[in-house]
C-alpha cells in the first residue's frame, strides 16, 4: 500500500487529501496521512469580516476535520494532530509534536508539503498554532474592535485593504479608521488604475489613508491603548492595532536546501521539491505562485494527477500558472483586482465574493466539492 503523507490542514492539504482518496481503485491501494495541529479548517478567506462582532457565524468560519474525513475507513485515512518539525528526505521521515502527545516518526512513501503561511503577531487572519488559539484571538478582536473608537490598520496588501475596507464600512460614522501604506499607493504590485480606486472606496467609507508611512515602532500603554512610531516619526495613539504585513510561509521545519531566499519552498515545473525525491509542495508554502485560494486548489489537484501519474510509471505534466492576479471586496458593496494588466470590473468582483466563498466551506471539508 501506498503511504502519503500530507503536512498541514488547509486549503491546499485538505484538496489534495480527498483527491487522493477519491481516485478509482485501479490506481493501486492508497492510504492518505493528514498531519496538522487544528482540528477545525478555518475558513480565513472571511477572516477580514470576522474580525467584527456578530458578523460571521462560527460555524461559517471553523469546521471539524475529523467529520469531514469520516466517511472514509481507518485504513485509508489517519488524522494525526500535531506540527512537523523536522524532515528528513533519505530516510523519508517526519517528526512531528503534539503538545499531548510528545513527538512521533511518521514515515512516508509520498510527501505533500501544504503547512501554509503565517501573519505578524497574533493576528487570526491567518490559523494560529492550533484551532484553539486561532478561535481565542478572533473573540479577543471582536471584543477589541467593538470597544475601540480609533483602529489602525498597518500594511496596505489585499488583506490590510479588506480589513480597512470591512470596519469602514460597518463604522464610518463610529470609529476612526486609519490605514497605512508603506509605499505611494496600496495594493503594491497591482496596476495604478487597481490602486486608485482602492484608495477612492476606502476614502468612500470614511477610512483615513496613510500613504508612504508603515510603523517603525510599536509599544503599548498601562491603558491598554497603542503608541506607534511611524517611519516619518509621527506618533499616533490608537486603541486598537492591527498589523497586516510580514507574510511567512511555515517551514522551519525544513533544511535551507529546499527554501529560497524568502523561506518559501523552491518547486520544480510539476510541483515536486527539488532535491528532495518524492515530496511535492502546494498552496501558501510553495514559491511557485502568491498566497491565494485558487492557486492552493489549482496546485493541489495538479499534484495529486502527478502523484498518480508517477505511482503508474507515466510522464508527469507540467503547472502552468496563471498571470499573477488578484480580487477584494471593499466593504460589501465595492471590489477590485486584476488578472495580470487586465483591471477586472468593481461590480463582477462584488459578484464573485459576495457570499466570500462560504458556500464552498463545507463541501471542501467534506469532499464533495471535489
Amino acid at each position: 500500500m501506498m503511504n502519503i503523507v500530507i503536512l498541514g490542514g488547509s486549503y491546499a492539504g485538505i484538496a489534495a487529501a480527498h483527491q487522493l482518496l477519491k481516485q478509482p481503485a485501479k490506481t493501486g491501494e492508497l492510504k492518505v496521512t493528514l498531519v496538522t495541529p487544528n482540528t477545525h479548517f478555518y475558513w480565513n478567506i472571511a477572516a477580514p469580516r470576522g474580525l467584527l462582532p456578530g458578523q460571521i457565524a462560527d460555524e461559517q468560519l471553523f469546521q471539524s476535520i475529523a467529520d469531514g474525513f469520516k466517511q472514509y475507513s481507518p485504513d485509508k485515512f489517519e488524522l494525526v494532530l500535531a506540527s512537523a518539525e523536522s524532515l528528513d528526505v533519505n530516510a523519508k521521515k517526519v517528526v512531528a509534536t503534539s503538545p499531548s502527545e510528545g513527538s512521533k516518526t511518521i514515515t512516508y512513501d509520498v510527501l505533500i508539503l501544504a503547512t501554509g503561511s503565517s501573519m505578524k503577531g497574533a493576528v487570526p487572519l491567518k490559523g494560529l498554532s492550533s484551532t484553539e488559539a486561532t478561535r481565542n484571538a478572533l473573540r479577543e478582536l471582536q471584543s477589541l474592535v467593538e470597544n475601540s473608537k480609533t483602529i489602525v490598520i498597518a500594511g496596505a496588501g489585499v488583506t490590510g485593504c479588506e480589513v480597512a475596507g470591512e470596519l469602514g464600512y460597518e463604522y464610518r460614522k463610529q470609529k476612526e479608521i486609519i490605514l497605512l501604506s508603506s509605499g505611494p499607493g496600496v495594493l503594491e504590485s497591482s496596476p495604478a488604475s487597481v490602486s486608485k480606486l482602492a484608495v477612492k472606496e476606502l476614502t468612500n467609507l470614511g477610512v483615513h489613508v496613510k500613504l508612504q508611512e508603515k510603523v517603525a515602532a510599536s509599544s503599548q500603554l498601562p491603558d491598554g491603548r497603542h503608541e506607534l512610531t511611524l517611519s516619518g516619526g509621527d506618533k499616533l495613539i490608537t486603541d486598537m492595532y492591527i498589523p497586516t504585513f510580514g507574510l511567512t510561509p511555515n517551514t522551519s521545519y525544513l533544511s535551507a536546501t529546499f527554501l529560497d531566499n524568502n523561506g518559501f519552498v523552491v518547486v520544480d515545473d510539476y510541483l515536486q521539491v527539488k532535491g528532495a525525491g518524492p515530496v511535492w509542495a502546494i498552496g501558501d508554502v510553495s514559491a511557485m505562485e502568491g498566497s491565494q485560494y485558487l492557486p492552493a486548489n489549482r496546485q493541489a489537484s495538479h499534484a495529486v494527477k502527478n502523484i498518480i501519474l508517477s505511482m503508474s510509471g507515466k510522464p508527469l505534466l507540467a503547472y502552468k500558472a496563471w498571470p499573477f492576479s488578484m480580487g477584494l471586496q471593499i466593504g460589501k458593496q465595492a471590489g477590485t483586482g486584476h488578472l495580470g494588466s487586465w483591471k477586472i470590473p468593481s461590480f463582477l468582483v462584488v459578484f464573485m465574493r459576495k457570499t466570500l466563498f462560504i458556500e464552498r466551506f463545507a463541501p471542501t471539508v467534506n469532499g464533495s466539492l471535489f
